[in-house]
């Protein structure tokens, strides 16, 4: 065990006391692990969108203050009791959703929806006692997504925990905690798009670009990308993307613009922007027969969208995915090892590298639009 196991940690965290105001570099205090927890110090993070919507406490309950941060990889420090996979020095991925491996949907082939350790945005502590593992002078500080990774340590459940291969490079493959995974994941996982297909990617931002590399490791041969923003054809290159359409260039629906280009539709699409329109014309710009589509994008939880039934009837499908249908420990090993076997490019994501004392600018940075994912260095 470590010099520190069973004792609080002191260490740098950068809280957020209010919603959009730029966070703060605190001393905090990190409880030790409880019952099958596990304390990480983390090495790297990167932030991603979710991070940003919660900060911004836009459409939900604010919870405040909070330690923000998801996307991550570290090296456990201290394990609790009853954790037997995991031991200190391990190198680990923490992930917003888990794995408990006992429930119903861990013991399907084919769900990754744990009924424990599913993504909660809404709480912030501990499923074990109800109780935070970080305080500041005596005052509680909220978790985020049971991960809190803008913190050099954390305290995280086992079951959320995806122990990789040490020799991984932790400030690359630390973007697989969540956005790049969950693109990659519904194309490989869940599209199948066979070798030479058509794939149609539905927003080009960090998500819909790895759904783009998803096809291109799939061996699509066409790829086309969609986007409102012509800014984001040029990066897509790199992803795979051959071709482009903006769909304000066009007087009719998108669906009718890829149907006409791809002899009736393509054989695969991934929607990832969370807009309706594009749901609709996601599924409806897939080839009847044997057209699958499959939706990425979280929409607004009223929101609704209406297509007529004959599409269904017509043979084609409309799936729905979280997290790539990757289960957290089974399957993200296998992730890493796509990287380190040079199948998976993941340097092409990383657009900017930041401090940990610097880690406003990547607020700033994504609110701006500007690149893909930014890396905090824990230890600078």
């Amino acid at each position: 065990m470590s010099s520190t196991a069973g004792l609080v940690i002191p260490c740098k965290a950068a809280v957020s006391w209010e919603a959009g105001k730029p966070l703060v570099m605190e001393q905090v205090e990190v409880a030790p692990p409880q019952t099958m927890e596990v304390r990480i110090k983390i090495k790297h993070t990167s932030l991603c969108h979710t991070d940003l919507y919660f900060w911004e406490a836009k459409g939900q309950a604010p919870l405040f203050p909070r330690i923000f941060g998801h996307e991550a990889a570290g090296i456990v420090e201290s394990v609790g009791e009853g954790v037997s996979d995991l031991q200190t020095g391990d190198h680990v991925l923490p992930v917003f959703t888990g794995e408990c491996k006992e429930c119903a949907h861990c013991k399907s082939e084919d769900s990754n929806m744990c009924d424990l350790l599913r993504i909660n945005t809404d709480r912030g502590v501990m499923l074990t006692d109800g109780k935070s593992r970080f305080s500041i002078d005596g005052k509680r500080i909220n978790h985020f997504l049971g991960t809190s990774t803008f913190s050099e340590y954390t305290v995280v459940h086992s079951g959320c925990l995806a122990k990789i291969n040490p020799l991984a490079p932790l400030d690359k493959v630390c973007i697989l905690s969540c956005g790049i995974s969950t693109g990659l994941g519904a194309t490989l996982n869940v599209a199948k798009p066979k070798k030479g297909s058509s794939v149609a990617i539905f927003g080009l931002g960090a998500v819909g670009l790895a759904a783009a590399e998803g096809a291109r490791i799939a061996g699509a041969s066409r790829i086309i990308g969609i986007d409102l923003n012509p800014n984001r054809f040029e990066e897509a290159k790199k992803f795979g993307v051959t071709e482009f359409i903006n769909p304000k260039d066009h007087d009719r629906p998108v669906q009718q613009v890829i149907a006409d280009m791809t002899d009736g539709g393509v054989d695969r699409s991934v929607e990832c922007t969370g807009h309706t329109e594009a749901m609709v014309s996601a599924f409806e710009c897939v080839h009847d027969g044997w057209g699958v589509a499959v939706l990425v994008g979280v929409p607004n939880k009223d929101a609704a969208f209406m297509t007529k039934p004959i599409n269904l009837l017509n043979e084609r499908t409309i799936k729905g995915t979280f997290f790539g249908n990757y289960k957290p420990r089974t399957d993200l090993p296998s992730v890493v090892e796509m990287y380190m076997n040079k199948k998976l490019e993941l340097e092409k994501f990383i657009t900017h590298r930041v401090s940990f004392s610097d880690i406003n600018r990547a607020f700033e940075l994504m609110l701006r639009g500007e690149g893909l994912r930014c890396i905090i260095n824990m230890g600078e």
